[in-house]
């Protein structure tokens, strides 16, 4: 008898006390949490899964773009010292050996002219920009100075000089590429180099290398004036290193959304326009910390390397991600709003109703992905939204009995809603916007509970 009275006991006051009824919520809260790391996780797994038909794509078209040259290359002769020591009769001679190293030399001046025209590629219901470019380099290389390495002129083999480029995609080159230096056209080859191959970007450097360049077409005794037309598709980006002793360039594209980045930014404020963009920059050797001429290895320049980036403006995965981050807070506040209203409405509302509201609003996530992956963000999130504020007022209109809390419940819903969206948008101001937004939210819930009698129950 005892027991059972106990029993009655305990289910009354899980029935009517406001303590219990805190921590039936709470736990709620934290199941649902739950659920909310899986969408989390599925948000994640759509956007690796974008990455990758972005990169096969980007496999078949072209990739990003990266060219460095074109560099002069002579080779010259040096000789080693070697002490060997006989065996036998402990005799110690002195061998010199004979071995071929290289000189590389930047140009005194180098002018890149490059038009892009990008578009978008598709597949299913993922996209990514690619672009065709057409780019005309010129300028000249100077008497190439061999004193550093005191190299006398015997020693250097003119004959074998040669110019080679550098460039991430030699895939995408879609036309035969020469350079024209003095009054002769040398046509350029790609060549495996082993050891050359740079990773830039972890992206592999390729090495395109010119036939031989004759004696009377080098800069020997004077400068001599350079040519090269270069047409290559590729996507993402477009960048060069500046090794001219002054470096002059120019991209121009129709692409609206492009950003400049890299260690050199655009001098011209006009750089962008209605019609896209015309970005030019000059860069001197004063800016940059190497030397237009190297002994025995051509060295890694990628810190230096500046350019444009032709990027799809929108990223719907990783504002869904955002969203999703304040999934706990939604949960929260809108459990939060039906506890209050069944406190002082005393009211009558199921731990299975509160569940079934929050698998509502796990739903508005779901939502969100599928259809931000057919539309853009805004859409996608204004339909998730208005199904999920509709869905919640009509179940709890049918809890609450009446019409005015529905009405409240949806008028919270859909602050809330646009609340979380503004943040999301925000930058710079999301920390401050929301720290003032749920300073306001504290406010309210204070001044709603300040009546409650929390010590009777």
């Amino acid at each position: 008898m005892e027991q059972t009275e106990n029993k009655n006991k305990f289910g009354h006051w899980i029935k009517t006390s406001i303590t219990a009824r805190m921590i039936m919520v709470g736990a709620l809260v934290l199941i649902l949490l739950i659920p909310l790391i899986y969408i989390e996780e599925l948000i994640r797994e759509r956007s690796n899964r974008q990455q990758e038909v972005v990169n096969e794509i980007s496999e078949k078209w072209g990739k990003e773009v990266l060219i460095y040259g074109p560099v002069l290359r002579i080779p010259y002769i040096s000789y080693l010292e070697k002490t060997v020591t006989d065996a036998t009769t402990k005799k110690v001679t002195t061998e010199t050996i004979e071995e071929t190293n290289y000189a590389y030399f930047f140009p005194d001046s180098l002018d890149i002219t490059t038009t892009i025209n990008p578009e978008e590629k598709s597949r299913g219901i993922y996209t990514t920009a690619v672009y065709q470019s057409k780019m005309h380099m010129s300028g000249n290389f100077s008497k190439p100075d061999f004193s550093e390495m005191d190299i006398k002129d015997e020693e250097i083999l003119w004959e074998k000089s040669k110019i080679i480029m550098q460039t991430s995609n030699l895939k995408g080159v879609n036309d035969l590429v020469s350079i024209h230096i003095g009054k002769s056209e040398y046509p350029f080859s790609s060549q495996y180099t082993g050891n050359n191959n740079q990773l830039i970007n972890q992206v592999i450097m390729r090495d395109l290398i010119s036939k031989s360049v004759s004696i009377e077409d080098l800069p020997k005794t004077s400068n001599k004036t350079f040519n090269i037309n270069l047409n290559i598709n590729g996507s993402k980006q477009i960048s060069f290193i500046p090794i001219g002793k002054e470096t002059r360039t120019q991209i121009k594209s129709d692409w609206k959304t492009a950003n400049f980045f890299g260690e050199f930014l655009p001098y011209n404020d006009d750089k962008l326009n209605a019609s896209g963009f015309d970005a030019k920059w000059k860069i001197l050797d004063i800016n940059r910390a190497f030397s237009q001429q190297h002994f025995n290895f051509l060295p890694d320049l990628r810190a230096f390397a500046f350019g444009v980036n032709f990027m799809i403006p929108v990223d719907e995965y990783q504002q869904s991600e955002r969203s999703a981050k304040y999934g706990f807070l939604v949960i929260s506040l809108t459990f939060l709003i039906f506890f209050l209203i069944q406190t002082l409405s005393k009211i009558p509302i199921h731990p299975f109703q509160y569940l079934m509201i929050g698998l509502a609003l796990i739903m508005f996530y779901t939502l969100l992905v599928s259809i931000s992956e057919h539309s853009n963000f805004l859409k996608a999130y204004l339909i998730s939204g208005i199904s999920v504020i509709i869905l919640i007022s009509l179940y709890s209109k049918s809890i609450l009995k009446n019409v005015k809390f529905p009405l409240l419940i949806a008028t919270s819903l859909t602050t809330l809603y646009a609340f979380i969206y503004v943040i999301i948008q925000l930058e710079n101001y999301a920390l401050l916007v929301g720290s003032i937004g749920l300073f306001v939210i504290l406010s309210l819930v204070m001044y709603v509970s300040r009546k409650i009698d929390w010590n009777n129950g």
